[in-house]
C-alpha cells in the first residue's frame, strides 16, 4: 500500500503543470509523453533537443529528488517480464487508440477543455481503478 503524500502531491503537480505550460509557451508543443517519445526515433520533424531534454528531465527527476531529500524514489515495478511485456503493449496500443497518452489528455486536454480528452481522461481513470480494485479484492494482489 503506498502512502498518499499531499505536499508532494502538490508539488509534483504543480511542476507538471509548469512543464507543461512552458513546453507549449517556448515550443508550441503539447506535452504529451507518447508524442516525445515516439518523435525522438526517426523520422525527425522539427527539433529533436527539446523533446529530448523533456525526456531526459523525466529520467533524472528521481535522482533529483533523491539528491534534495536523501532518499531514494520507492517505486515498485513486477518482477514478471511477460505481464510488464503485455502491459507496455497494451499502454501503447490504448496511446495510438486513443490519440495521446494521459500526460497529453490528462493534463493539457483538460485544461485546454478538450472533449475528446475529456472522454479519454475518464476512460483510462475508469480503467485504472477498475485495475486496481480487481489486483486489490478480486485476484489477491
Amino acid at each position: 500500500m503506498t502512502a498518499f503524500t499531499p505536499l508532494a502531491a502538490l508539488l509534483g503537480g504543480a511542476l507538471i503543470g509548469l512543464s507543461a505550460v512552458l513546453l507549449m509557451l517556448i515550443e508550441g508543443r503539447i506535452a504529451g509523453i507518447s508524442g516525445m517519445a515516439s518523435r525522438i526515433l526517426p523520422p525527425w520533424r522539427g527539433g529533436i533537443a527539446p523533446r529530448a531534454a523533456f525526456l531526459a528531465g523525466l529520467v533524472a527527476a528521481p535522482f533529483v529528488v533523491q539528491a534534495v531529500t536523501g532518499s531514494p524514489v520507492a517505486q515498485t515495478v513486477s518482477a514478471n517480464l511477460p505481464l510488464m511485456a503485455a502491459a507496455g503493449l497494451l499502454v501503447g496500443f490504448g496511446a495510438v487508440l486513443g490519440s495521446g497518452c494521459t500526460s497529453g489528455h490528462g493534463v493539457c486536454g483538460l485544461a485546454r477543455l478538450s472533449p475528446r480528452s475529456l472522454v479519454a481522461t475518464l476512460t483510462f481513470m475508469a480503467t485504472g481503478f477498475l485495475t486496481v480494485f480487481l489486483m486489490r479484492h478480486l485476484l489477491g494482489g
